[in-house]
C-alpha cells in the first residue's frame, strides 16, 4: 500500500473518519491519526479512554482483494505487536480476538469494521489503539491494575512517530499476506503470540451466558475453539461479548 497520513489534533474516532473517507472513496492505504478521540471506541461499543497527547490512535483503509475478510483483525493484531516490538523492544501478547496484552495488562485494542458490496469486500478500517506515553496516574483508578503503556512496561517515553511509522510497515506486510497466501501464516503467528495456551481454562461472556472451558486454538477462519464435556465448540468474534 502506498500511505497517504491524514492528521488531527482531535476528533471523534479515528475509524469514524476513516469510514466516511472510504465511502467517499478513499484509496487504500489512507491513514487517519489522532493526538486525541473524543469518542474512541472499542469492540461492542465499548469506550476507548483516547488522552491527548498519550497514545497512539490510528486508522488505516484497506481495500481486501480477497472476499475473506475474517483474518483481517488477527493481522492487524500482529501487526500491532510487530511494530511496539520493532520501535519500543517489548514483546506483547494477543488475547483474542483484539487485545494486546503485557504482562496480563491490556496495552491496546483492534477494532476492525468492513462494509460489503453483495459478496465482495468494498473496504475494512483497521483500527488501532496503543496506551504509549501514559502514566499510571493517566489510567482512571478502576482501570490501573488491568492497564498499561508502553511507557509504563517499558521505562522510557516511547517515540510515537517510529511506532507509527512500524505500525504502518507491518500492516502492509501482515494484510498482503493475508491477500497471497490466505491464512495459514497468520493464524501461525498468532498462536506464537497469544495470551492463551491449548488447555487453558477460560471463560467467554456470550450473550448474558458465561461459556467455560478449555482453549483448543482456532479454526481457519479466526473463531475460537472451546473444549469440554467430550465437546468442542466454535465461537466467531461476532458472537462474544467479552473473553472473561
Amino acid at each position: 500500500m502506498n500511505f497517504t497520513i491524514i492528521r488531527f489534533d482531535t476528533c471523534s474516532s479515528t475509524n469514524d473518519v476513516a469510514r466516511d473517507l472510504a465511502r467517499g472513496g478513499a484509496p487504500a492505504g489512507t491513514v487517519v491519526v489522532a493526538d486525541e478521540q473524543t469518542a474512541g471506541r472499542g469492540t461492542k461499543g465499548r469506550s476507548w479512554i483516547s488522552l491527548r497527547g498519550k497514545g497512539l490512535y490510528v486508522s488505516v483503509i484497506v481495500r481486501p482483494l480477497v472476499p475473506e475478510i475474517s483474518l483481517l483483525p488477527l493481522a492487524a493484531g500482529l501487526a500491532a505487536c510487530d511494530a511496539v516490538e520493532i520501535a519500543c523492544g517489548l514483546a506483547p501478547a494477543l488475547r483474542w480476538p483484539n487485545d494486546i496484552v503485557w504482562e496480563g495488562r491490556k496495552l491496546g485494542g483492534i477494532l476492525c469494521e468492513s462494509a460489503f458490496w453483495g459478496n465482495r469486500p468494498d473496504y475494512a478500517i483497521l483500527g488501532t489503539g496503543l496506551n504509549a506515553d501514559h502514566t499510571e496516574e493517566d489510567f482512571p483508578a478502576d482501570l490501573r491494575q488491568a492497564a498499561v503503556s508502553i511507557r509504563i512496561a517499558s521505562g522510557t517515553r516511547p517515540d510515537r512517530e517510529a511506532l507509527l511509522a512500524a505500525l504502518l510497515v507491518q500492516t502492509d506486510r501482515r494484510v498482503e499476506t493475508v491477500e497471497r497466501s490466505g491464512g495459514a501464516e497468520i493464524l501461525r503467528d498468532f498462536e506464537s503470540r497469544s495470551a492463551f495456551r491449548p488447555g487453558d481454562p477460560i471463560a467467554i461472556l456470550v450473550g448474558d451466558a458465561v461459556v467455560r472451558g478449555e482453549y483448543r486454538g482456532l479454526d481457519a477462519e479466526g473463531a475460537l475453539l472451546l473444549g469440554g464435556l467430550g465437546t468442542v465448540r466454535c465461537f466467531a468474534v461476532a458472537e462474544i461479548v467479552k473473553v472473561l
